[in-house]
């Protein structure tokens, strides 16, 4: 036997913000979750609308695609902030799977609404990325923050 000690490797887990691993049982209020989901759509929506117009303006990509890719990038940003701060619930991968299935839902919810709305306002308007933007995340985000709350953030 020697005198050194034991070393345990354990897997680091995947960096989320904020980087602490909560593990509270405590429920947040329905007002905490109101404001902290606003917090984190809001931040979440300027990373989805801000790469939505690189992809546009920059890259030149077709609008389906532009807002397909910025969805994803939006939504990851939301799922990671919401998951440790908005609920405080611990790593789960039926949670995980629940939540992949809503975003798959709101993704064909989102693009469809905000591709229908570009292509139907006139060409020629400064307005037409905005409004198309606006109008499908606000109904994205009443369908998520329900499902959130009422079913995947009470899976354990």
């Amino acid at each position: 036997m020697t005198n050194e000690p034991e070393h345990h490797h354990e897997v680091p887990l995947p960096v989320e913000f904020p980087l602490d691993e909560y593990t509270s049982t405590v429920d947040v209020d329905l007002k905490t979750q109101v404001f902290r989901f606003g917090v984190t759509g809001g931040l979440s929506a300027i990373v989805d609308f801000g790469s939505l117009l690189v992809f546009l303006h920059v890259f030149g990509m077709p609008f389906a695609v532009a807002k397909s890719i910025s969805f994803i990038l939006g939504t990851t940003t939301a799922y990671m902030i919401n998951r440790r701060w908005t609920f405080k619930a611990a790593h789960s991968n039926a949670r995980f799977a629940a939540v992949v299935a809503l975003y798959a839902a709101t993704f064909a919810v989102q693009v469809g609404i905000s591709t229908g709305l570009y292509h139907y306002f006139p060409e020629d308007v400064w307005w037409r990325v905005p409004v198309a933007f606006v109008i499908a995340q606000g109904v994205a985000t009443v369908i998520n923050f329900i499902v959130q709350r009422v079913v995947i953030f009470k899976i354990h």
